[in-house]
């Protein structure tokens, strides 16, 4: 396949890179399994050896692969895959996500999103707000089955993590938002929602918004709580537990 300009090559390689890490993470691949030369790899897969070195390059950066001289490229353990990355997140749920995983994934948010929502009512100011209200226009105004909607939630919980002014917490906003979005999506694509959970996320803007830590805590708790009981799981626990 000829190079198509530097713009078309970016495009090739990202996708590329996608339809790669969607296999590994759905078992395709197995951790150990190498993949071939980069000539021979680059012509199966249609594209040329530039694209192909820029989506290894990819990968390798996400920890799904790694390259050794005279040992090539092989399929990285699981435990050293960027299991976080808003990518890897997005790979994930485009094919049939672990379900344990999914229990992981709200078991973390269990631990940062509620001190994150007591520290928000504490060092809130009225931008955060405005911002949290807007995420909440957006989820009531296009719902949670929409992209629009998914948007908007996003946007509420890093609203809410910026709130709470502390840098570490902050640098996991992107991820969690992720989360938040990739979750949200799944669930919306297997059945409707019995309920709708935007007062959940009216509870946790208003206990931030008087500036009652303990009010605001428990109420992400709970929204968290009935996000998870919400999920379409075969064999659901409870990850807190």
């Amino acid at each position: 396949m000829k190079d198509e300009g530097k713009s078309g090559n970016l495009r090739i390689h990202q996708a590329l890179a996608r339809q790669l890490g969607i296999a590994i993470l759905s078992g395709e691949y197995r951790p150990g399994e190498a993949f071939g030369g980069e000539i021979e790899a680059s012509e199966a897969q249609g594209v040329s050896r530039t694209a192909y070195r820029e989506a290894m390059r990819i990968l390798t950066a996400k920890g799904l692969l790694e390259s050794r001289p005279k040992a090539g490229t092989h399929v990285t353990l699981r435990r050293r895959w960027n299991l976080l990355d808003p990518d890897v997140l997005e790979w994930m749920f485009s094919g049939k996500p672990d379900q344990r995983f999914i229990g992981d994934l709200f078991e973390l948010r269990g631990v940062i999103e509620p001190a994150a929502a007591s520290l928000a009512a504490q060092r809130h100011d009225r931008n955060d707000l405005a911002r949290m209200d807007a995420g909440l226009a957006g989820m009531r105004e296009h719902g949670l089955a929409t992209a629009e909607g998914q948007a908007a939630d996003k946007e509420f919980h890093t609203a809410l993590l910026e709130a709470t002014r502390n840098e570490a917490m902050v640098s996991l906003a992107t991820s969690v938002a992720a989360a938040v979005q990739w979750t949200t999506r799944f669930k919306q694509e297997r059945f409707k929602l019995p309920r709708d959970p935007l007062p959940d996320h009216e509870a946790v803007r208003d206990a931030i918004a008087s500036r009652k830590p303990a009010r605001a805590r428990k109420a992400m708790e709970e929204l968290l709580r009935l996000a998870f009981a919400d999920m379409p799981l075969n064999e659901r626990e409870d990850p807190g537990k």
